[in-house]
């Protein structure tokens, strides 16, 4: 087998940077996300100094990465509880489509977009960043907060949304009819109804299915499952962090415990691919010509998710604190928006005009302000010895 020496330069390049850059992050208690997009930025297409060998990596590696992100989320609750809490937050989810999507829809209009440009931008502000905000939650210690069962459903019910926006979407695109949109719709939302209804029944044998002494097989055995499992909620336009995720929450006990010992250190270095492969695609001249535009949505949308993320989590009871916490969290955009921009990108090419620079504002100002809204969490907490896994506002 011929090993490319250019594709391991890189590939060492790339995670000597992140390696740097992240450590200078976490030195000031802060997240390496916004780093690792700018490094993105940087070293991809149109960067200052772009490196196309590992292209196909970075690409492969970022669609493992978010599997692995919401896998791991996913081991940290259980089905039963979250099956509530997703009952729960469905007045949110209507909350959370109509101050999100309607400013996409109305920024469409005034742009003069014809009506499936104004639907595939109502889709791009909608829609939070599973995968940005499973890793803020993790890094800022926050999954055992009370304001995150409310967020952790705004994420799901916005991924179960896009099992019917998306297939919708890439065929009225494409120049399908209505007709065949409703198919492709139906189609998705059963077989997501199906998926679910099987894991929350019959999901417990899973751990038996899975369960093996040795490290190695039960890496390998997960992994198989999650990736399969993942590929199938792709095929039904569900989301393959959708099926990883429910992958996660059938896992529980030992079985649980286990696999998160294996999957760590795993989830970390294609999680760092993830987030730099978001901006390793871009062109940094594509960010300029609608900035203006871009940031003036972008200030209005966060203001929104703010406001879906204290409706959500004042549902749960959460004081005003956590109540902030959860909407500061919500305000990343990611993997979903950038998904919708490109199926739209050869039919409207205007919509990626102004929806690429409005993205990557929101991926990487939203875990700034994610962490800066739990600062005083933290200072209170130290003045306790409490950890923030153990927040209760």
């Amino acid at each position: 087998m011929q090993i490319s020496a250019t594709l391991l330069l890189e590939l060492g390049v790339i995670l000597t940077v992140l390696t740097v850059l992240g450590s200078a992050a976490r030195r000031f208690a802060l997240s390496p996300i916004p780093l690792y997009l700018l490094v993105g930025l940087a070293l991809g297409d149109g960067g200052v100094a772009p490196i196309p060998a590992a292209g196909e990596f970075v690409q492969a590696g970022a669609s493992i990465g978010v599997v692995l992100l919401l896998l791991v989320l996913g081991l940290e609750f259980s089905i039963g509880e979250f099956a509530s809490s997703l009952r729960r937050h469905l007045p949110s989810a209507w909350v959370d489509l109509l101050l999100n999507a309607i400013p996409g829809a109305i920024a469409g209009w005034l742009l003069g977009l014809n009506p499936v440009g104004i639907l595939a931008l109502a889709g791009v502000t909608y829609i939070s960043s599973s995968g940005v905000i499973a890793r803020l939650l993790s890094d800022l210690r926050r999954l055992g907060n009370r304001e995150t069962p409310a967020v952790l459903s705004i994420l799901v019910l916005e991924d179960f949304a896009m099992a019917a926006y998306l297939p919708l979407l890439a065929v009225l695109a494409a120049g399908g009819t209505w007709w065949q949109a409703v198919l492709g719709v139906t189609f998705a939302v059963a077989a997501l109804g199906v998926a679910f209804t099987a894991s929350l029944r019959w999901g417990h044998h899973l751990g038996r299915l899975v369960a093996h002494p040795d490290n190695e097989q039960l890496l390998l055995r997960i992994m198989g499952l999650t990736l399969i499992v993942a590929a199938l909620a792709e095929f039904v336009h569900a989301s393959a962090a959708v099926g990883a995720f429910l992958v996660g929450l059938t896992l529980t006990g030992e079985a649980a415990d286990r696999a998160r010992i294996v999957l760590s250190p795993l989830r970390d270095l294609f999680a760092a691919i993830f987030f730099l492969a978001i901006g390793f695609f871009v062109d940094p001249a594509e960010l300029v010509p609608m900035l203006p535009a871009a940031v003036a949505l972008a200030a209005v949308t966060a203001l929104t998710k703010v406001l879906t993320g204290r409706f959500a989590a004042r549902r749960d009871g959460v004081a005003g604190p956590g109540q902030l916490r959860a909407g500061m969290a919500l305000i990343a955009r990611g993997e979903f928006s950038l998904v919708i921009i490109g199926l739209v990108a050869t039919s409207i090419p205007q919509v990626g005009v102004v929806a690429t620079p409005y993205v990557f504002i929101l991926a990487i100002v939203g875990p700034v302000l994610t962490r800066v809204s739990g600062s005083g969490q933290r200072t209170a907490l130290r003045q306790i010895g409490e950890t923030p896994a153990t927040d209760r506002q």
